[in-house]
C-alpha cells in the first residue's frame, strides 16, 4: 500500500479555485457548498457571515457594503495564497455588497481538503485574510442615528 501522501487525492487539486465573486444579490450557502464538492476531500469547512443586530454595544438599523474595483482581484490573490499553503481540493468565496438587513448573508466561504484539520485551517485563513485585506467597506447606521464606516 502506497503512503498516504503519494495518492493524488492527498494533494491539492490542479484548479482548486471554483468560485470567487462579489455580488449585489442574495448569497447562497448551497451554491458555495456545491462548488467545493470533491470526491477526494474528506473534510469541507464552511463559514457564513451574517449581518447582526448590534455592534460595539449599539443597535444596528441598517448596513451597506461597498468595495473598491480591485476587490475581486484581491479575493483571488488571497485564495491563491491559501491554495499554495494548504492541500486545497476546492475553494469558494462570495461577498455581498449593497444594502443588507439584519440576518442577511454578508459572506460565504468554503474549502475542501483531504482531511478535516486542513479544511478548518484553510477556511479560517481564507475568511480572516479576506476580512483584513480585501477592500470592502461596511457603513452602519445605528438606532440612535449615529453612523460608522468599518474597514475604510
Amino acid at each position: 500500500m502506497a503512503p498516504m501522501n503519494d495518492h493524488p487525492g492527498e494533494q491539492a487539486a490542479q484548479e482548486p479555485i471554483k468560485l470567487l465573486a462579489i455580488r449585489e444579490t442574495d448569497l447562497s450557502v448551497d451554491e458555495v457548498f456545491r462548488a467545493v464538492g470533491d470526491d477526494a476531500s474528506g473534510g469541507t469547512a464552511l463559514f457564513v457571515g451574517t449581518v447582526r443586530n448590534h455592534d460595539g454595544g449599539a443597535d444596528v438599523d441598517t448596513l451597506g457594503y461597498s468595495c473598491h474595483p480591485s476587490a475581486e482581484a484581491e479575493m483571488r490573490r488571497i485564495a491563491e495564497k491559501v491554495v499554495a499553503e494548504y492541500p486545497v481540493r476546492a475553494l469558494a468565496a462570495v461577498h455581498r455588497i449593497g444594502d443588507l438587513r439584519v440576518g442577511d448573508l454578508a459572506v460565504v466561504v468554503a474549502v475542501s481538503c483531504p482531511h478535516r484539520g486542513e479544511a478548518f485551517e484553510a477556511c479560517r485563513k481564507l475568511i480572516d485574510d479576506l476580512k483584513h485585506e480585501v477592500p470592502i467597506w461596511k457603513h452602519q447606521t445605528f438606532s440612535d442615528g449615529a453612523e460608522e464606516w468599518v474597514g475604510a
